[in-house]
């Protein structure tokens, strides 16, 4: 164990300590909890992770809307490589299909075939149950309504820094 006289240790304490650090680290923990029961929830009931769950959404929110590859590695934040991955598990699967842009054939487009938007159907059902028990339900309707408007001012804020 190291000297607890270092004078940087006190100060190392009560910066790890701080208001600030434990409010944001509740934050990603208990962001990260939910992941993962919704993935757990997702795997266990519709077969797939909640990254998958992410590229239906994405795909499935407007219908023949035409979705590059490329758009939903941005999109999902992911490498170009490891969305070429998950797209090749998807289509293994029979989730998604991908086919060349008729504007330009080096593009591969991404759909969901008819099986795809069955599973995300089924499973924004479990998403949204999970959700309801454990983001929703532990708040009264007037916290929920505070805490999303505080993520929404927080993400706004984000965003508008960012570019």
């Amino acid at each position: 164990m190291s000297d607890m006289s270092e004078p940087h240790a006190e100060a190392a304490a009560r910066a790890a300590n701080s208001g600030l650090v434990r409010d944001f680290g509740l934050l990603i923990k208990s962001a990260t909890r939910m992941e993962q029961r919704i993935d757990a929830a997702l795997r266990r009931e519709c077969g797939i992770s909640h990254t998958m769950m992410e590229v239906l959404i994405r795909l499935c929110r407007r219908p023949g809307e035409e979705v590059s590859q490329r758009q939903l590695a941005d999109d999902l934040t992911l490498t170009s490589s490891g969305t070429t991955r998950l797209l090749d598990r998807m289509e293994e699967a029979g989730l998604v299909r991908r086919v060349p842009s008729p504007q330009d054939r080096r593009v591969a487009l991404v759909e969901p075939t008819a099986e795809g938007r069955t599973t995300f159907v089924r499973a924004a059902a479990v998403h949204a149950a999970v959700v309801e028990e454990y983001f929703v339900g532990p708040l009264t309707a007037d916290d929920y309504t505070r805490l999303t408007s505080a993520l929404s001012v927080i993400d706004r804020t984000l965003r508008e820094a960012s570019g």
